[in-house]
């Protein structure tokens, strides 16, 4: 079977064309595109949990640490103490942050604009459902 014949060599080809092109948006605004992430994740008012921004994003405790630091570093996210339960601690966004999780949505909901352009509601809907038959399969595997 040739490459662009397997399902994940699609998925592939596609995730790594959307993240290059938000990588691109994001370096315009002096951050990375799993900073962005991570920036969606964490509620605006509230704040989040550090210990769940992982999870939501598929990644693993050490990765987020790191970007987590950066983005501290950065002046995008402060720590507090969290007022139920003093042993964990929420992220909170810094206006700085707010302003790059707004461009974060606004980059996000370009993009899928364009696409729903070009793209029927009808091929949407089989898109949508093709997905989630491929992910039952996977987690079949």
């Amino acid at each position: 079977m040739k490459p662009e014949e397997t399902v994940d060599f699609h998925i592939k080809t596609a995730w790594h064309a959307i993240s290059r092109m938000y990588n691109q948006k994001a370096v315009e605004e002096g951050f990375t595109t799993s900073i962005g992430f991570v920036l969606i994740n964490i509620n605006t008012h509230e704040g989040t949990p550090a210990t769940k921004i992982a999870p939501l994003m598929g990644l693993e405790s050490r990765s987020l640490t790191r970007i987590l630091k950066s983005m501290e570093d950065r002046g995008l996210i402060c720590r507090q103490p969290d007022p139920a339960d003093k042993r964990s601690v929420r992220i909170f966004l810094t206006p700085e942050g707010k302003r790059k999780k707004e461009k974060s949505i606004q980059t996000i909901q370009a993009f899928n604009h364009a696409i729903r352009e070009v793209v029927t509601k009808r091929e949407m809907d089989m898109f949508f459902r093709v997905f989630e038959k491929i992910n039952k399969v996977i987690e079949k595997q």
